[in-house]
């Protein structure tokens, strides 16, 4: 049994931190041009070649995405970005264009070709075409169930790699090809801009009655067209026996915490899969807690267990569910005492959790907090304050300290 790649994403530099710290086997991550993330900060020029030395550094490999539809403006100076991407060393690209495919062998054949899952491969003979083009590795459409998976994965060359999502965001339209934002908002869902219409909640306006508005009802619902998301945690052994290589979490727009919490909990739960490698095998519970500690929008199997046709995954209630936030960054533990630097306000005697990589959540209480004169304080109310509070125990630097959204002091 091959040992599964956990692959993370990487918005910026914290981010990329946060997934290698907390035991991504890779990461993906993209650069100012031809990816289909721009909202986050990404990486360009010399901070790529910094961000694939820190991750080759842990053992960590690197897959730059190039995977916009492109248009014959994405062209100029296309070149340019693929020879860059090779000085700075990356493993692999991710793309969906052909045109940008053939340009990638050109300017940069030592470099992998990983076929995103825009392309929407949802067939072994679509999958070993591109295996004889020279892709190294296919990330399949999402549509596609386990057993299907399965068949692709028997009929197709056993050194052909197949990546899946298990976690993360879902979308409305097949494999992300979808031009609804185009068309409310101007800005391209192709080239990495979606304003995501489609999880905003619809009402019906008559032209002659401005103003009054006729909710539009799907059985008692109005978000017609959002979607849980998605989360295989707790079915690692399928997954495996699918043959799926890579299991690939969705989120380089999510926050460093995001990414922390998620890659550590597939982490583990990976890991325990492969010391006991059963087919009844589940995480233990607090791996199973950790995806309630982490924003989502409520959770589902999206189609490994089902077809699109039976089940459209339309749900009655939208947006994000946010019940934890993060206190504080570890920054030493020493002589009895958790030094820190704050992120949100907390007060002494508040309910904490302390997450490390690879380790099960400290719970405890805020005690004797000292700020940097090792003055006695109560609160500590200032963004990035240092500060420490008393711990018996060991925990990494770069660890999290987090809360529960309401708990604490007003």
């Amino acid at each position: 049994m091959n040992k599964p790649e956990l692959l993370a994403p990487a918005g910026d530099r914290e981010r990329l931190q946060a997934a290698v710290r907390y035991g991504a086997d890779a990461v993906y991550l993209g650069s100012t041009r031809l990816g289909m993330r721009s909202a986050p900060q990404n990486f360009d020029g010399e901070a790529l070649a910094q961000a694939v030395d820190f991750c080759h550094q842990n053992g960590v490999r690197v897959y730059l995405t190039a995977n916009v539809l492109a248009h014959n403006r994405d062209l100029i100076d296309a070149d340019r970005f693929f020879i860059t991407a090779k000085e700075a060393q990356v493993d692999a690209f991710i793309i969906s264009d052909l045109g940008l495919f053939t340009l990638a062998q050109k300017y940069a054949p030592q470099v992998e070709i990983h076929i995103s899952t825009q392309m929407g491969v949802t067939n072994y003979e679509a999958a070993n075409a591109l295996y004889e083009m020279g892709a190294k590795r296919v990330v399949l459409a999402r549509e596609l169930s386990l057993d299907e998976i399965a068949e692709l994965r028997a009929k197709t060359p056993k050194e052909f790699e197949i990546e899946c999502f298990v976690h993360g965001a879902m979308c409305v339209s097949f494999s992300g090809r979808c031009l609804l934002s185009n068309y409310l908002t101007g800005r391209d869902s192709n080239h990495g801009d979606c304003a995501q219409p489609c999880r905003w909640q619809y009402v019906l306006m008559e032209q002659t009655r401005p103003g009054q508005y006729f909710p539009i009802t799907e059985d008692g619902g109005t978000y017609i067209m959002n979607s849980n998301d998605l989360c295989m945690i707790e079915h690692i052994p399928q997954l495996v026996s699918a043959g799926i290589t890579s299991f690939k979490i969705e989120g380089r727009a999510k926050s460093a915490y995001y990414t922390a919490v998620v890659t550590n909990a597939y982490r583990a739960a990976i890991d325990g899969y492969l010391a006991d490698p059963t087919e009844d095998y589940k995480p233990q519970a607090w791996i199973v807690e950790e995806m309630a500690k982490m924003s989502n929008r409520g959770y589902c199997t999206g189609f490994y267990f089902n077809d699109p046709r039976d089940d459209a995954h339309i749900y009655l209630t939208g947006g994000y569910k946010r019940d934890w936030r993060v206190a504080a960054v570890v920054e030493k533990c020493e002589n009895g005492r958790l030094y820190l630097s704050q992120r949100n306000r907390f007060f002494d005697g508040d309910e904490i959790e302390i997450l490390s990589p690879g380790q099960e959540p400290v719970r405890l209480t805020a005690a004797d907090m000292r700020n940097e004169a090792g003055e006695k304080i109560d609160c500590v109310p200032h963004p990035t304050m240092p500060f420490s509070l008393a711990f018996d125990g060991q925990v990494p630097a770069g660890s999290l300290v987090r809360m529960e959204c309401g708990s604490g002091q007003l």
